[in-house]
C-alpha cells in the first residue's frame, strides 16, 4: 500500500474518533498500524513545533494583480506573506496546520508548504515533499492570495493549530491572543501593523478612504461645544416634551426617595429602582416622596409617561406598569453620580418606535449570561425594548433543547475532530479547547433567568436559530444523532431530526463559504426538526413566564443547495404545494415554517432577502421582516417593498446600525467593514431612519464616495410606517464579552435616542418619490446645524454623565481615540467626548494629563482615560 493510500485508511479510520481520543494506532487489513513508525513526527514534535514556532502574517497589498482570479469577486483579492520562524530546530516532516481565513485563498507561492481551503474559514497548510525542516531561528515563508480585501488586522484569526494524525493537537502559542492591561483590547501577536495608507488601507483605486490621524479627528472635534448647564438637564433618549422650572431650580435627592407606588406593581418597577440605588439614590422613608401611579389612556401608546419634578416631590404617571417603569428610567438619566440634587421640571413622554431593539450574536462565538444580565439592564436604562438573540448559526447552537441533547453535546463546542462526532472543527479562529469561552451555551435554567430579567425590564426577547442556511451546527448535531442511533440499530429515531440528503451531491458555497450548511428543504425529518425544537422553546419560555409570541426564523443567504438532491428532485416531480421548479424551495421551506409558527401561535420574523421571494398569500397576517439591505446600493428600494407589504419592518440598515463594523476608518479599529468603514457614535445619532433615501445628501458610500439614492421607483406607500429599528452585533471575530461591549457602547446610547425620539431636524418621508444626491439639499443648512448642536450636547452627556454610569456597571464601552495637533511647538488636543480625560507622553516617558496646549518636542503618543481611571484607549501618535 502506497503511503498516499494508506494515509487516506488512516484518516477513514481516524473519522471515527474524536478531539478527546486521538489514537496512537490505526488499524489497516486486520493489522493494528503504528503512526509513529509512518509518519516522521511525535507528539514532542508537535509540542515543540506549537512552543516554538513564530507565525507572523503580512497583507502585502489590497491592489489586485494579474494573479487574482478575474472570474471571482470581480477580480478582487489581496495578498499575504505568511512567515514562520522556528525559534528551536524543527526537523519532523508529515505535521499541519489548520487556521482560519475569512476569505478563502485562492493561489499561493512557496518552496515549502502547499495550502488549501477545506470548509467556511478553515484552511490547511502541508508540508512539500522537499521540506527539509527548521534551523534554529530560519524563516519560510508562504504567499498567498486571498479573495476580496483585507482592510484591518482583526480580520486575522488567531489559535493556529499544528497537528498530526494520531496525535494532540496543539495551538501555536505565537498565534494566540492576549488582552491588552490597559485598554483591555485583545492583541493578536501575530498580525503584522499596517502602515502604507494605498495598498493596505483602500480597497480599489476609486477608495477615497481617508485613514483617520489624530490631526484630522483633532479637526472633526473642532466642532463640539462645551455644554455645562444643558447636560445636568438632559436625558437619554430625548423626551418628546421638556418644560424646564422658570427658575431653574434643584430638588434635592441626597437623602434618597421615599417610594409609594400607589396601583403599580413591584415587579413593573424593582428593577428600575434598583438602578437607581446603583447610581446612589436609595429608598428612604426621609427622602424626597416619589409617588408612582399608572393611570390608562387608550390614546396614548404603550410605554408612555409624565415625570414631575419639584422641590418638594417627584411624581411618576404611567399609562402601564412599562410607562412608569420608562419614567423612573428618565428620573435615573437625569442623576449625575456623585451629585445629590436634580434639575425641576415636567417630561411628557412617548416612544417614536413601538419596536427598539439590539441584536447580539452568540453563535459564532458565544457570549456569557452574565453580559446577557448586563446587557438587558443598559438596553432598560435607554429604553429599548426588543432583544433578538441570535442563538443558531453554521459555528454553533447555544440553546439547550432537553430532547435533543446533541445540539448542545456537540453544536456548542468546537474542538478539533474531523469527523464532527463530539464537535464541530475550531471555525473562526476557536482553538482546540471544548471548554473555551467562545464555546458554551444557555442551559434552560439560563436561558429562564435571562427571559425573567428581561421581564423584570420590560423587554421582549425574541429569539433566533437560523434557518434553512446558516445551520451547519444544527446539521452536524442531527447527523451525529443519526449515527448513533445507526449504531443501535434503531432506523426510526436515526432519521426522525435528519436534517441532510446523505444523497445529494450538489455543489455550493454560502456566503461564508460553506458547502453543507443548509438545511434540506425536501425531507420531512427537516420540518419535524422545526416543530419540535419550536415546540421546546415555547415550553422554555412559558415556563419563565415571557409567553414566545414571535421567533425570528433568520431566512437569509441560503447558498442554492439541494439541485442535486434526490429527495428534492423527487419532491418537486411530485407534490401538491405548488412547488414546479427547485429555485422556488426556499420560499416554500419560509413560508412552511412560518405555517408551523402559526400553528404554535407564533408571530414570523425574518431577514429581508429570505422573506422578499414568498408569496404574501402564503404567509401569515403578521410577519416581521428586518431590513437589511445597504443604502448606497439603493436598499429602500426593498425596504419600501416589504412596508408596502404591510409587514412590519424593522429597519437594520448595515450602513449604521451594524456595530460589529469599526468605529472609526483605521486598520487597528477592530470589525468587518463590508458596508461601511467608520460607523461612530455620531454616525448612529445622525441617522433619519424614516426616511432612508436622503442620506445619500450625506453619507458617503463604504469607498467614501458620493452616491445617488433615487426613491421614485419604489416610495412608500401613503402613510406607511415602519415598526421600528435594531441595531445589530455580529460575533465573527468577538471573541471576549468585554470586545462585544467595546463594539456596543456607546453607540447603544445613540440607537436608543434614534429609537425612541423623532429629532426636530429629521427630514419628513416624501411620500410622492424624489431622488437624493449631495446636490440635492433638502436636508438643509438650518437642520443641520440644529443637528450639529443637539449632538454636541449629546456628546457631551455621555463623557460628563452617561460614561460614569456605564463604569458603575462595569461596562467596557470604547474610549475614543484623541484628536491633536502640534503647533508652534505646542500640543493641542481635544476629544469626541469632552468629560473625559486626556493624556500625553514625549518620547515615550511618562504620562501626563493634558489640560491646555503646551510645549512638546519629539515623538508624541495620547491617549484617553475613563472616568474612573481604570482603562485607557488605544494610544496613537501625533505626526
Amino acid at each position: 500500500m502506497n503511503k498516499k493510500v494508506l494515509a487516506l485508511t488512516i484518516a477513514a479510520s481516524l473519522s471515527l474518533l474524536g478531539c478527546e481520543q486521538s489514537p496512537k494506532s490505526a488499524v489497516d487489513n486486520g493489522e493494528r498500524i503504528n503512526l509513529q513508525a509512518i509518519y516522521s513526527v511525535a507528539q514532542s514534535d508537535i509540542d515543540n513545533i506549537a512552543q516554538h514556532l513564530e507565525v507572523n502574517y503580512r497583507v502585502v497589498t489590497n491592489i489586485p494583480s494579474d494573479k487574482c482570479d478575474s472570474k471571482i469577486a470581480d477580480g478582487a483579492c489581496f495578498e499575504v506573506e505568511l512567515t514562520f520562524t522556528a525559534k528551536q530546530a524543527i526537523a519532523a516532516k508529515d505535521w499541519t496546520i489548520h487556521f482560519s481565513q475569512i476569505a478563502p485563498i485562492q493561489s499561493f507561492e512557496s518552496d515549502d508548504f502547499s495550502v488549501k481551503h477545506l470548509n467556511g474559514d478553515l484552511h490547511q497548510i502541508s508540508l512539500k515533499d522537499n521540506f527539509s525542516g527548521f534551523a534554529p531561528g530560519e524563516s519560510k515563508s508562504l504567499l498567498f492570495r486571498a479573495q476580496f480585501w483585507s482592510l484591518a488586522e482583526s480580520d486575522v484569526m488567531p489559535n493556529y493549530i499544528v497537528s498530526a494524525p494520531g496525535l494532540e493537537a496543539r495551538v501555536i502559542a505565537s498565534t494566540k491572543p492576549y488582552i491588552d492591561q490597559d485598554s483591555g483590547l485583545e492583541i493578536l501577536p501575530h498580525v503584522a501593523t499596517f502602515t502604507d495608507i494605498n495598498s493596505q488601507l483602500k480597497r480599489s483605486a476609486a477608495d477615497k478612504t481617508q485613514w483617520l490621524t489624530p490631526e484630522k479627528l483633532y479637526q472633526r472635534n473642532t466642532v463640539l461645544t462645551e455644554e455645562k448647564l444643558g447636560v445636568v438637564q438632559a436625558i437619554i433618549p430625548t423626551p418628546k416634551s421638556v418644560s424646564i422650572d422658570a427658575n431653574r431650580g434643584y430638588a434635592n435627592i441626597g437623602q434618597g426617595v421615599a417610594v409609594s407606588l400607589g396601583n403599580v406593581k413591584h415587579g413593573d418597577v424593582d428593577a428600575a429602582l434598583s438602578r437607581l440605588r446603583t447610581l446612589g439614590v436609595k429608598q428612604n422613608a426621609a427622602g424626597l416622596p416619589l409617588h408612582l401611579s399608572i393611570i390608562r389612556d387608550s390614546d396614548k401608546i404603550i410605554g408612555s409617561y409624565r415625570l414631575t419634578i419639584t422641590e418638594k416631590a417627584i411624581s411618576i404617571v404611567g399609562v402601564d406598569g412599562n410607562g412608569v417603569f420608562n419614567g423612573l428610567q428618565s428620573l435615573a438619566s437625569l442623576v449625575t453620580v456623585g451629585e445629590s440634587r436634580i434639575p425641576m421640571l415636567v417630561i411628557d413622554d412617548e416612544p417614536h418606535y413601538v419596536f427598539r431593539g439590539m441584536l447580539v450574536d452568540v453563535a459564532r462565538n458565544f457570549h456569557s449570561k452574565e453580559f446577557i444580565l448586563t446587557l438587558l439592564e443598559q438596553m432598560a436604562a435607554y429604553k429599548l425594548n426588543k432583544l433578538h438573540l441570535h442563538l443558531g448559526d453554521d459555528e454553533g447552537w447555544r440553546l439547550e433543547i432537553p430532547s435533543l441533547p446533541e445540539l448542545t453535546d456537540i453544536g456548542a463546542k468546537r474542538c478539533f475532530d474531523v469527523s464532527e462526532e463530539h464537535c464541530l472543527m475550531p471555525q473562526l479562529g476557536a482553538g482546540v479547547d471544548a471548554s473555551s469561552s467562545v464555546n458554551g451555551y444557555y442551559s434552560v435554567s439560563d436561558y429562564q433567568e435571562i427571559l425573567q430579567a428581561a421581564s423584570a425590564r420590560h423587554i421582549q426577547v425574541i429569539p433566533s436559530l437560523d434557518m434553512p442556511g446558516h445551520s451547519r451546527a444544527a446539521i452536524k448535531a442531527m447527523t451525529a444523532r443519526y449515527k448513533k442511533y445507526q449504531a443501535l440499530e434503531n432506523e426510526a429515531k436515526a432519521t426522525q431530526f435528519l436534517l441532510d440528503d446523505f444523497e445529494d451531491k450538489t455543489k455550493y458555497s454560502s456566503v461564508q463559504f460553506y458547502a453543507d450548511n443548509t438545511i434540506n428543504a425536501c425531507l420531512e425529518s427537516s420540518y419535524d426538526f422545526v416543530i419540535e425544537v419550536m415546540t421546546q422553546v415555547k415550553k422554555i419560555h412559558a415556563d419563565a413566564g415571557q409567553p414566545l409570541t414571535r421567533y425570528h426564523i433568520g431566512a437569509d443567504e441560503t447558498a442554492g443547495a439541494w439541485l442535486n438532491s434526490p429527495a428534492c428532485i423527487a419532491f418537486v416531480a411530485n407534490n401538491d404545494k405548488g412547488v414546479t421548479q427547485m429555485s422556488e424551495l426556499g420560499a416554500y421551506f419560509i413560508e412552511r415554517v412560518a405555517s408551523i409558527l402559526s400553528e404554535l401561535d407564533i408571530e414570523t420574523a425574518g431577514w429581508s432577502d429570505g422573506l422578499e421571494h414568498t408569496n404574501v398569500d402564503n404567509m401569515p397576517a403578521i410577519v416581521q421582516a428586518n431590513a437589511w439591505d445597504t443604502l448606497f446600493w439603493g436598499g429602500h428600494d426593498k425596504v419600501h417593498q416589504l412596508a408596502n407589504r404591510d409587514w412590519q419592518v424593522v429597519i437594520s440598515s448595515p450602513d449604521v446600525l451594524y456595530f460589529d463594523f469599526p468605529h472609526e476608518a483605521d486598520p487597528k479599529e477592530h470589525g468587518y467593514y463590508w458596508a461601511s468603514r467608520h460607523t461612530n457614535t455620531e454616525k448612529v445619532f445622525q441617522f433619519m431612519p424614516d426616511n432612508l433615501p436622503v442620506h445619500a445628501e450625506f453619507w458617503l458610500d463604504r469607498e467614501d464616495n458620493t452616491y445617488v439614492a433615487d426613491d421614485t421607483k419604489t416610495p412608500l406607500a401613503a402613510g406607511q410606517k415602519f415598526l421600528g429599528i435594531q441595531g445589530q452585533l455580529w460575533s465573527e471575530n468577538v471573541r471576549t464579552d468585554d470586545m462585544v461591549e467595546h463594539k456596543i457602547f456607546p453607540r447603544l446610547l445613540a440607537l436608543a435616542e434614534r429609537a425612541w425620539h423623532l429629532a426636530d431636524w429629521a427630514v419628513p418621508y416624501n411620500y410622492q418619490g424624489a431622488k437624493y444626491s449631495s446636490q440635492s439639499n433638502t436636508f438643509t443648512t438650518k437642520m443641520q446645524a440644529m443637528r450639529d448642536k443637539q449632538w454636541s450636547l449629546f456628546a457631551n452627556t455621555l463623557g460628563k454623565k452617561e460614561f460614569a454610569k456605564l463604569e458603575l456597571a462595569q461596562i467596557d464601552y470604547r474610549l475614543p481615540t484623541v484628536g491633536a495637533i502640534v503647533q508652534g511647538g505646542k500640543l493641542h488636543a481635544n476629544i469626541a467626548f469632552p468629560g473625559l480625560t486626556i493624556e500625553y507622553q514625549v518620547n515615550g516617558e511618562n504620562w501626563f494629563i493634558y489640560q491646555e496646549p503646551i510645549a512638546v518636542s519629539g515623538q508624541v503618543s495620547i491617549r484617553s482615560r475613563s472616568t474612573n481611571g481604570l482603562r485607557t484607549s488605544r494610544i496613537t501618535q501625533v505626526r
